[in-house]
């Protein structure tokens, strides 16, 4: 049997795609508490997160969003790793508060989910670069994953990463986004 590369390296992307996924579940958490999850965009739903990422970008006259939503069209697929942000009641006051409840009423959310949400993605992005996947970390895929509401409602903040199996990285010599 023939397999031609676009079919290889678009299998390739998706099996990278979910040793990422684990790579973010076993990245190291706070009190061990594991408030991630993960979802694989390819095909459809990946166009819908580039359309909403370019509505973003539209609404907010930041063409940034535009720009990385023109790259995600061009990756095998997305992954987008997600974080709750509930207080591990540690009262560490690493967030600013003296305690947990004081952040929770303030509305702030635990600096120990969003460390862990950081730590999951970079273990993620580390997998893609360990098996030579073009990959870029995007807040912007992140932002459009919340609007479509992909995760449960537990998850309030994520980012997504783009793979990539091209002759070229999508993700270099992209248009400079001006500031206005």
């Amino acid at each position: 049997m023939v397999y031609k590369s676009e079919a290889m390296e678009k299998s390739a992307a998706m099996q990278v795609a979910g040793l990422m996924a684990v790579a973010a579940r076993t990245a190291p958490k706070a009190c061990g508490m594991d408030m991630i999850e993960t979802l694989v965009l390819d095909g459809e739903d990946k166009d819908k997160l580039t359309s909403t990422m370019r509505e973003i970008g539209d609404e907010r006259g930041s063409q940034f969003f535009i720009r990385d939503a023109d790259s995600v069209d061009n990756c095998q697929c997305i992954i987008i790793i997600g974080a709750y942000l509930r207080p591990r009641n540690l009262n560490c006051a690493y967030c600013g508060f003296e305690t947990c409840a004081a952040a929770v009423k303030g509305g702030f959310p635990c600096a120990m989910s969003v460390n862990d949400l950081g730590i999951a993605v970079g273990s993620a992005a580390a997998t893609a670069m360990d098996h030579r996947i073009d990959n870029r970390i995007l807040n912007t895929a992140g932002m459009a994953a919340m609007r479509l509401k992909l995760f449960s409602a537990d998850v309030k903040m994520c980012f997504g990463i783009g793979l990539a199996t091209k002759g070229k990285n999508v993700f270099f010599d992209r248009p400079a986004v001006v500031k206005r």
